[in-house]
């Protein structure tokens, strides 16, 4: 398994690394904790054109200013409170543009999971939705910052391939008062995943 390089995500095409982004492996290890998912769900963020976006023409504050940081580094933001989301930003310093993990597929270190989650067993729920995926993989907002080139959190690739043609893509979840660019097809997922968010996921 080899982690994806700096390379990787400093291009431009925010979109194209979305859905590449698609079958690769998220491993977080926090004090010897190592817990790891395959990525089953994106969305893509094009920070300064992108209504949608927390940069949406150049906006920056201290919640989102994580975005403007290099290539291969972590953005993570509180939603409703309390559900950290987990982002990963691309293309050039001081172009935030940036891609939501919305779900992975439990890998390793379920057990860890299920105890930072409070579950009991493992179900579709442990990780579906962006929210459950970063507490499952123990993601905060104090992770926010951090480069993925490092060991605390990183994307792999272990080789696994997805047929392009199980890899489905949508208007993204959520962002409807975004006029226009709510109906852009920037979410990819793979379809019939249980993990995946519930609509549309065929």
């Amino acid at each position: 398994m080899k982690k994806l390089s700096f390379q990787f995500y400093k291009r431009t095409d925010v979109v194209l690394i979305a859905g590449e982004l698609i079958g690769k492996v998220i491993v977080t290890n926090f004090d010897g904790k190592i817990t790891s998912g395959r990525i089953v769900e994106t969305e893509a963020y094009i920070g300064l054109s992108d209504r949608a976006s927390h940069s949406f023409g150049g906006k920056r504050t201290a919640r989102n200013e994580h975005m403007y940081a290099d290539a291969a580094t972590a953005y993570v933001y509180i939603c409703y409170g309390m559900h950290h989301l987990f982002n990963v930003v691309t293309n050039a310093k001081h172009i935030p543009d940036a891609i939501l993990i919305r779900a992975v597929e439990p890998i390793a270190g379920i057990d860890i999971m299920l105890n930072r989650t409070g579950k009991v067993k493992l179900d579709s729920s442990l990780t579906k939705g962006p929210g459950n995926a970063a507490k499952a993989l123990g993601i905060s907002k104090n992770n926010s910052g951090i480069n993925l080139l490092r060991n605390e959190i990183y994307i792999a690739d272990d080789g696994f391939e997805i047929q392009h043609t199980l890899i489905g893509t949508s208007r993204r979840i959520g962002v409807e008062s975004s006029g226009d660019a709510a109906l852009k097809p920037y979410r990819f997922y793979v379809k019939g995943n249980r993990f995946v968010s519930s609509y549309p996921n065929k």
